[in-house]
């Protein structure tokens, strides 16, 4: 997957995945998702972001868990 609106930058916020070089990191989009803001309320306090920026962001903190999706078999 291609994620071109996430930077990491060593020298910026200790390297961590940035969006588009910004000072906003994934991990505080992921963490204002989590405590229930919408992207509505996201994109109201942080006006140097887009919808975008937030979806990828998600999608790029679920590629690196590197989770899978097991269907468990029914009992027989």
């Amino acid at each position: 997957m291609n994620f071109d609106r996430i930077a990491v930058e060593p020298d910026k916020l200790e390297g961590k995945p940035t969006i588009r070089g910004l000072r906003i990191t994934v991990e505080t989009v992921v963490r204002l998702v989590a405590a229930g803001w919408t992207f509505e309320d996201i994109l109201f306090d942080y006006p140097d972001l887009k919808r975008a920026d937030i979806r990828q962001a998600l999608e790029y903190a679920a590629a690196s868990t590197n989770v899978h999706f097991y269907r468990l078999r029914e009992p027989a």
